[in-house]
């Protein structure tokens, strides 16, 4: 049996990449019809609606507990896996966004040489344009989003 095989046969594993590629379809679908343009980078791009963070985790979740129970030690790990999945994409990237924000505006709104911009390994003539990304982090509801498409996912794989 290939390795290809093998790998789709491990029905948490395909789960949990279901949960990001659907989620991450989502997102372009979304943004498609609420800005009316075509944002190819929505298919990997952090942050939006739904979490493809949160979908994933509530895939493997779910499907963890349909195929091996939930009086196990890897249900439990998978759990607090997703919690902590969770709370890092509400919290903490979600602050460092915000933090970006301040960040890019301050630089838009003075004077700053390209000396004290500072940017490693960047040439001087692309410093004037690099821009921190601010939308790495999710609000509750796109984190909710992302987990009742997770566990619809979780829930559908086949046996």
């Amino acid at each position: 049996m290939s390795f290809l095989n093998k790998f789709f046969e491990n029905r948490v594993l395909f789960a949990a990449i279901l949960g990001w590629l659907f989620s991450q379809i989502a997102k372009l679908l979304i943004t498609l019809i609420f800005t009316k343009k075509w944002s190819i980078e929505r298919l990997w791009g952090a942050g939006g609606m739904p979490s493809a963070h949160s979908s994933m985790v509530c895939a493997l979740t779910v499907s963890m507990a349909r195929f091996d129970g939930i009086n196990t030690p890897i249900f439990a790990l998978t759990v607090m896996f997703a919690f902590v999945t969770m709370y890092d994409a509400m919290g903490v990237r979600r602050e460092a966004g915000g933090h970006a924000r301040l960040l890019n505006k301050y630089l838009n709104e003075f004077e700053i040489s390209k000396a004290d911009k500072n940017f490693d390994g960047v040439p001087d003539e692309k410093v004037d344009e690099i821009e921190l990304k601010e939308y790495i982090g999710h609000t509750p509801l796109e984190v909710l989003g992302g987990v009742l498409l997770g566990i619809l996912i979780g829930i559908l794989i086949p046996e």
